[in-house]
């Protein structure tokens, strides 16, 4: 007998009054940054919206500590950082791009910041900063439980341990990363690309892999908790990678086809293999997305329509799914416990 599938339904919608470029969630806060540089927090219980800090020039990413009482945002000129406790923030205006921000634990961050990633603390008073690499930061990733940052730029993916301004490793392919993908296990380096395709060093020996033939640049890869799956898109379907074993060498990924375009994808904390994407048709799709066989074409186990464009998804927890969308609506979907979507 199949169970009946459990309700999927929104909880609340709020508005933010600009087009979301990022988001960010923890401890019950939603951070959502607007393309314009304006950022507000959401709380993701009763959709309340409050204004945060302002970037000039624009942001890009929005990040927010494990605790969520620090914000930052980055942008085409700079960087913000603000303690959301005491309203102290700290506009850094470098001139240069800053593509993204990561935080390690609660009291360190990175930020881009043209051929440069730097590492500041909390209070946002930078600690250290890599030497400049050949051309402009993409993207940032923490390995080690915070204590070797990867840092992409064209050329190579270059970590560096605390304090080192020269990468103490480098994994190299020539081309342009778009984003960056680190395994929880520490064990796998994925880098997505403008050339469409996906990179793969394996951290222990530097051993490499690509899978090219994308039909666009690869710009989204996420893994799940467990390390054993990559998602990404590069395509009209979303690809998942099997990692488990050896790796992808010589398998297939399975495909998910539910959007015209890929805008946003998220697994589900937890290792059940639930993965929810969005696209620029509006609509927010949920997958059992490591089921079936390698080449399989999996097909949405639950779509729900949308308005504008998707632009952004991150969980809260394992039930409740936020999602942005173009014209600024912010919502968000509660997504019951149980096998069956």
């Amino acid at each position: 007998m199949t169970a009946p599938a459990v309700d999927v339904s929104p909880l609340w919608e709020a508005a933010v009054e600009d087009a979301p470029v990022a988001l960010s969630v923890r401890a019950g806060t939603a951070a959502v940054a607007g393309a314009d540089g304006r950022v507000w927090t959401v709380d993701t219980a009763t959709g309340a919206v409050r204004p945060e800090l302002e970037l000039p020039g624009g942001a890009l990413d929005v990040a927010l500590s494990p605790d969520g009482r620090h914000l930052v945002a980055t942008g085409p000129t700079g960087h913000g950082v603000q303690d959301r406790d005491t309203g102290r923030t700290v506009l850094t205006e470098t001139g240069a791009w800053s593509a993204t921000a990561v935080w390690a634990g609660g009291q360190r961050f990175a930020v881009a910041r043209g051929r440069q990633a730097l590492v500041l603390d909390a209070q946002g008073e930078q600690l250290w900063a890599t030497e400049p690499a050949p051309s402009t930061v993409t993207d940032l990733a923490w390995l080690r439980d915070g204590r070797r940052l990867a840092v992409a730029a064209y050329g190579a993916v270059r970590c560096h341990e605390r304090h080192s301004a020269a990468p103490v490793v480098t994994y190299p392919y020539v081309g342009s990363h778009l984003a960056l993908a680190v395994a929880p296990t520490g064990r796998w380096i994925c880098s997505g690309n403008q050339d469409a395709s996906i990179h793969i060093w394996r951290t222990r020996d530097g051993s490499e892999l690509t899978m090219s033939g994308y039909r666009e640049k690869v710009s989204r890869l996420a893994f799940d908790d467990t390390g054993f799956w990559l998602a990404a898109d590069g395509a009209p379907d979303v690809t998942v990678w099997d990692f488990s074993g050896k790796g992808p060498a010589g398998t297939a990924p399975r495909s998910l086809s539910a959007h015209r375009k890929v805008t946003a994808l998220a697994w589900r904390p937890g290792g059940a293999g639930h993965l929810a994407t969005g696209g620029d048709d509006g609509t927010l799709a949920l997958w059992h997305a490591t089921s079936g066989r390698p080449q399989a074409r999996l097909s949405p186990a639950r779509t729900l329509p949308g308005g504008s464009a998707v632009t952004a998804l991150a969980w809260a927890g394992s039930e409740l799914l936020i999602v942005t969308y173009r014209d600024g609506a912010v919502r968000a979907v509660q997504v019951p416990p149980g096998v069956t979507l």
